[in-house]
């Protein structure tokens, strides 16, 4: 069985410890979809649409600043955070990227600052950036989940730690390592695993088995599989990255490149109208 909303729960957004406790709620069973918006207003429109939980995604939020996803500071990062908890009233998950560091006392540093924001969970990845070693080194991986667990607990906030491992996203699509990091990430303390890049079913089902009874969450940045599908290799959350801000990019191009290169405005004229955006924003 799989859900998309939850009507049935509207917390405050003043209530944190309700949202977190809301959020590890809807990884207990069933399947949901984690939309990622990109700023305040798409923040507001997905949850308007009925989405129980929202994440942010770095490369969206990036690219609103005119940046490369690499190119946005902890600080402003903190600051987005703080914005898109306060204007819903759904649990936020951050992207919080590697944690703005390499050791892991730099990465729990960040999350004790994080988890002042309201958010409600955040994750953690083990890439590197390097082209020459994508990965961190195994044992270094493993000790920035601990010691984002760590940081988690002893903040009292409740929030839900995702580890990320990015094997399938930098060039090491390697099923064995990437289930052996994300079980020991398991081990370490985090929540729910992630191996972004994964698309294929049976590797999918197998990184669920090999995390049981954890939630795993898979990206769906195309039309690889449903929901429905998804949930019934017993996968718990989904979520697109940047994919809905790339959608929105896709038209606004479409129609600048028109206008520019042909001078005509005919993409204009399948836009959503003004009213209903105007509309949207109206209500609260």
């Amino acid at each position: 069985m799989f859900r998309i909303v939850a009507a049935c729960y509207r917390p405050g957004v003043s209530d944190e410890r309700g949202l977190s406790q809301r959020f590890r709620e809807l990884h207990q069973s069933g399947c949901f979809v984690i939309p990622n918006p990109w700023d305040l207003g798409s923040a507001r429109l997905l949850e308007q649409l009925g989405f129980p939980a929202l994440a942010t995604t770095s490369a969206g939020f990036a690219w609103s600043l005119g940046r490369p996803d690499s190119g946005v500071s902890l600080d402003q990062t903190l600051a987005h955070l703080r914005a898109i908890s306060a204007i819903v009233s759904v649990p936020v998950n951050a992207d919080f990227r590697g944690g703005f560091a390499i050791d892991p006392a730099g990465v729990a540093a960040g999350i004790r600052a994080a988890a002042t924001t309201g958010i409600a969970g955040l994750s953690i990845e083990d890439s590197t950036g390097d082209a020459a070693q994508p990965l961190f080194e195994f044992a270094l991986a493993v000790e920035r989940i601990r010691a984002a667990r760590r940081a988690i607990d002893a903040s009292g906030a409740g929030i839900l730690l995702t580890a990320r491992s990015e094997g399938f996203l930098v060039g090491r699509p390697d099923l064995a390592e990437t289930v052996r990091r994300l079980g020991a990430y398991a081990e370490a303390g985090a929540d729910c695993l992630y191996a972004p890049g994964i698309r294929d079913k049976d590797e999918i089902a197998a990184v669920v088995k090999a995390v049981a009874p954890r939630p795993v969450n898979v990206l769906c940045g195309s039309n690889f599989a449903t929901v429905a599908e998804l949930a019934e290799l017993g996968v718990r959350r989904i979520s697109v990255g940047g994919a809905l801000a790339r959608a929105a990019w896709s038209g606004f191009l479409e129609a600048a490149r028109e206008i520019a290169e042909r001078g005509t405005f005919s993409s204009l004229s399948r836009a959503v109208p003004f009213a209903e955006i105007d509309g949207a924003f109206r209500s609260r």
